[in-house]
């Protein structure tokens, strides 16, 4: 049986992804800070998908903890075939904001890590001369907006860049950039969405399944819905000034 690692495996798009891997009929390696919450939900996959699922507990923002999941992709004797770097979190902090350990850990688990685990994979699984890897960006990669946009776009970026090194080795690289989501990540960040209306919201598992649909045909950039792809096109070739008044109506509108 195929295998996939999912970083943040146990809610949001993180679960999402576990779920649709496990319908294919994906072994698991769940990869989250919480042990008992790893262990309900892979006894919820196990019975429901009839899957096996092993758990790691980790917190990526401890180089430790990193390093034995990059350990656990490098592994030759359980290949991973499918990495998802989905482990993250919203950030409700300004640039200007005195607050280092904050932004270091951002970047610990969102820029760091995710460099870390993509190369472990990239190297197994080139040597196997096969594999998935997958980054969660967003379209926050595509604005300017706060502490997010700028780690959102380093992984947008180092996709690309690792989709270049890989090319030709039967290993492909996605970065997901999704819209608004229906999931914990707002409410968590204590982040303001009462101005955001109900059409706006895309559920997880849809994320997972275009975007699992577009990592199968090699894209390198997946962008899930038209709706959002839309707002990517938009994004992409309005003037720069543009864009930043609409993340500076933006990031008020949350305050």
């Amino acid at each position: 049986m195929p295998t996939a690692l999912i970083t943040g495996g146990t809610s949001g798009i993180g679960a999402a992804f576990a779920r649709a891997l496990a319908e294919r009929g994906h072994d698991l390696v769940l990869v989250a800070r919480d042990a008992e919450r790893l262990r309900a939900c892979a006894d919820e996959f196990t019975e429901r998908y009839g899957v096996h699922v092993e758990i790691l507990p980790a917190d990526l923002a401890v180089p430790a903890d990193v390093q034995r999941v990059a350990d656990r992709l490098e592994s030759s004797e359980r290949p991973v075939d499918v990495l998802v770097n989905n482990a993250g979190y919203g950030l409700h902090v300004k640039l200007l904001d005195d607050k280092p350990d904050e932004h270091r850990r951002a970047i610990d688990v969102m820029c760091l890590a995710v460099l870390v685990l993509g190369g472990a994979a990239g190297r197994a699984m080139k040597a196997r001369g096969h594999g998935l890897i997958i980054n969660i960006a967003s379209l926050a990669a595509y604005i300017s907006q706060g502490a997010y946009s700028p780690i959102k776009a380093y992984v947008l970026a180092y996709s690309e860049g690792l989709a270049n090194e890989l090319h030709g080795t039967g290993v492909t690289v996605t970065a997901v950039n999704p819209g608004w989501v229906k999931t914990e990540f707002h409410q968590r960040a204590g982040i303001k969405t009462s101005s955001i209306p109900d059409f706006i919201w895309v559920d997880s598992d849809r994320v997972a399944a275009e975007a699992l649909a577009d990592a199968d045909k090699g894209r390198v950039i997946s962008v899930p819905t038209k709706r959002w792809k839309l707002q990517k096109l938009v994004a992409r070739h309005a003037p720069r000034s543009t864009v930043r008044w609409a993340s500076r109506m933006l990031s008020r509108s949350r305050q």
